[in-house]
């Protein structure tokens, strides 16, 4: 863990210095002009989660680019294609080159404006999906392996057996966490069982919450998410319960300090800075970028005291095995939970096998939350 944090600012000192000592030899970007980044955002720089992780990568890329970039930044913009577009294009007017949508639901008005035409000297980036074009690219992260460390943890934690997942959307993406999470935790306890309840939306404070308050009734002594806010986590603090965070490390945040146990978590710098420097320098090629724990993209947080030395030994030892590669996440035998086989034993999903699951796990109950 330490030595991926260590690359990872590593990486930032190296741009910021560069950026620094640049000089009046050189120009500062192309033109000698700064170049406007602008970032389209689903809910607020302070949401405790989703958001805030990618806010904290938008400031590390301005740090480290000191002098080469300026970052604008749109908050609380919905998924709803003429809201993205609007936002787009405010950006667009106010001086950036380069726009970054990050959520899911920003794809389409995005993918729409890079291949209009009229946007065509227009770099567009965009967290998630599956869209390429001659100046859109998209890039994510396998956050699978993070999340089955942080489900290693939760089945040594827990005393119930019944760990609660609170999820936005019932969709492959989703799927992809819960499953990986579930098969960390019956790698270390066969007896637990994970419970689902959709929330319908990516950020919703309240029914984050509600659904995590609904899974601690049924028994539930961890609870993580794959939502935006902190709701979940709150939740686990009020009922005595374990909790494990995701795309930001709270460990810091004093109202978790009794519950908090991890997450999985991003660190968008490590592509954002290599990529906006190869825009500026007119060698950007698009492409589907799949950071991993290796690449330094994704991480397990550093684990609090929380965490039974037990579950500690076993994540350290996973983990890296997980990063030399000499462990795949999704490897058979793998039923789902109707029992059919999905993965025979032996074998692995690649990449395209991860993202055609369209299926959850044995062990693994879900419902709506309405």
């Amino acid at each position: 863990m330490k030595k991926i944090l260590v690359v990872i600012l590593a990486i930032v000192m190296v741009f910021a210095f560069a950026a620094c000592s640049s000089g009046g030899d050189e120009p500062e970007a192309s033109g000698g002009d700064v170049v406007k980044v602008g970032f389209i955002y689903i809910g607020t720089t302070n949401d405790g989660g989703y958001t805030q992780a990618q806010h904290e990568g938008t400031m590390a890329l301005e740090a480290a680019m000191e002098g080469q970039v300026e970052c604008l930044i749109v908050e609380e913009v919905a998924e709803d294609k003429k809201a993205v577009t609007d936002a787009a294009v405010n950006l667009i007017d106010q001086g950036c080159s380069v726009i970054i949508g990050t959520s899911y639901g920003f794809q389409d008005a995005l993918i729409e404006m890079a291949t209009s035409g009229d946007y065509a000297d227009i770099s567009f980036l965009h967290f998630s999906g599956n869209e390429l074009a001659d100046n859109y690219g998209n890039y994510f992260g396998a956050m699978e392996e993070p999340r089955y460390l942080s489900g290693v943890i939760a089945g040594k934690m827990t005393t119930t057996n019944k760990l609660g997942y609170v999820a936005a959307h019932p969709y492959t993406e989703v799927n992809i966490g819960i499953n990986a999470f579930t098969l960390g935790a019956q790698s270390v306890n066969p007896n637990v069982e994970v419970d689902v309840i959709y929330i319908g939306s990516w950020y919703d404070p309240a029914n984050e919450k509600l659904a995590a308050e609904r899974l601690l009734e049924q028994g539930c002594d961890v609870i993580t998410q794959h939502a935006d806010t902190t709701g979940p986590q709150i939740a686990a603090v009020d009922a005595g319960a374990w909790t494990i965070g995701y795309n930001l490390d709270n460990s810091s945040n004093p109202e978790l300090a009794s519950a908090y146990l991890t997450a999985p978590i991003w660190h968008h710098e490590v592509f954002l800075v290599p990529t906006i420097q190869s825009i500026i320098d007119g060698t950007w090629v698009p492409e589907a970028y799949y950071g991993t724990m290796a690449d330094g993209y994704i991480s397990l947080a550093p684990l609090t005291d929380n965490v039974s030395e037990e579950a500690k030994a076993e994540v350290d030892k996973v983990q890296d095995t997980i990063i030399k590669g000499e462990k795949k996440v999704f490897t058979g035998p793998i039923y789902d939970n109707s029992g059919t086989l999905k993965v025979a034993e032996g074998e692995s999903l690649d990449h395209d096998g991860i993202w055609s699951i369209d299926y959850l796990v044995q062990g693994v109950k879900a419902s709506n939350i309405n």
